[in-house]
């Protein structure tokens, strides 16, 4: 049978064609009982507007943007930004709009070309951002092509934000960990981070550095790119070293604290007897490990429904916000309970 037309639906209720696009589309001009009688009709016949339509009835493209600028395999294997993504899809659902998701590896000309795409053919109404960069040319990109955004996990500054985006504490996350480690016993530990062109690892290199210096501890710095592999690599570097010995260990995230784990069994290292570990994220990799790893629990789904609720907001009133984000908790573990 041929989908029915908001043209039959109006026959039908021998009623104009422009009450049933205002009943259909939540907008005034009908009264409830009309409204109702429309979407009773609508729902027996399992009929729903054309999303073009409503688009163009609404000067809107009923989508938002999301770039990953990463391994499409790492982000397919890492909890937290498959928790983060489904945090953002929740609310928007919620909102009646879609996802439009694009993976273009670690070339920056992608990103840029895609956003420009997607402004020139009005395929989005707003993006949401990651991973905010050290002079990061995005913002000023984004204005220029009109497209509203908003930046998720930027650093807290406690001046009035520039444009809307949620923040956290990186130094009062990394204080918990060094807290935790120096209060069991350890003096000489490694960070291993995630790439340094990022602002939120800048924040957290300088947190650890700066809370490890205050106990007296010392820190040895590691560069990675948050996958399982560099996580192993990490560990084999740092144990291999004719330097004295770390005796804990930091991740940025909780794919490279697996592959910590897998370095130090192969080596025969005992954790935590010889070496702890820590993961700055949390997720089931986390807990099912032999031994259980510690971690700072930090709520991705949590932080994907605000970063998207922001937009919404952003796209409904125009409003600059920023929304600070919940302070971490850790969740200690058999990696650090030795």
């Amino acid at each position: 049978m041929a989908k029915e037309t908001i043209a039959g639906l109006a026959k039908r209720l021998g009623i104009s064609k422009a009450s049933v696009s205002y009943a259909l589309n939540g907008q005034p001009g009908v009264s409830e009982v009309t409204r109702r009688r429309v979407l009773d009709l609508a729902e027996e016949l399992d009929w729903y507007p054309s999303a073009s339509a409503r688009a163009l009835s609404r000067s809107r493209a009923g989508a938002v943007g999301v770039v990953l600028s990463a391994d499409p395999l790492l982000i397919g294997t890492e909890p937290y930004s498959m928790a983060l993504l489904a945090g953002i899809e929740t609310v928007l659902a919620e909102g009646d709009m879609a996802l439009m998701l694009r993976m273009v590896g670690r070339d920056p000309a992608q990103e840029r070309a895609t956003y420009e795409r997607w402004a020139g053919e009005r395929k989005v109404d707003g993006v949401l951002v990651f991973d905010h960069l050290l002079d990061d040319p995005r913002p000023a990109l984004l204005d220029r092509l009109g497209m509203p955004f908003v930046l998720h996990g930027a650093p807290e500054t406690g001046v009035p934000p520039a444009f809307s985006g949620t923040t956290t504490d990186h130094a009062a996350d990394a204080a918990t960990i060094v807290e935790h480690l120096h209060d069991a016993g350890h003096r000489r530990i490694a960070h291993v981070s995630g790439p340094h062109r990022f602002v939120h690892e800048e924040e957290r290199v300088r947190g650890v550095r700066e809370r490890a210096a205050a106990h007296g501890m010392v820190v040895v710095q590691y560069e990675a790119d948050y996958a399982l592999l560099a996580g192993h690599d990490a560990v084999m570097t740092l144990l291999r070293a004719r330097e004295e010995p770390v005796t804990a260990v930091v991740f940025g995230n909780d794919l490279m604290a697996m592959g910590g784990l897998l370095a130090l069994r192969g080596l025969g290292v005992r954790c935590p007897d010889d070496v702890a570990i820590v993961s700055w994220d949390d997720s089931l990799h986390c807990r099912l490990a032999s031994p259980s790893v510690t971690a700072l629990s930090r709520n991705p789904g949590t932080q994907g429904r605000v970063a998207a609720g922001l937009l919404l907001a952003l796209l409904d009133t125009g409003l600059v916000q920023a929304e600070s984000m919940p302070h971490s908790e850790l969740v200690v573990r058999s990696s650090t309970a030795g």
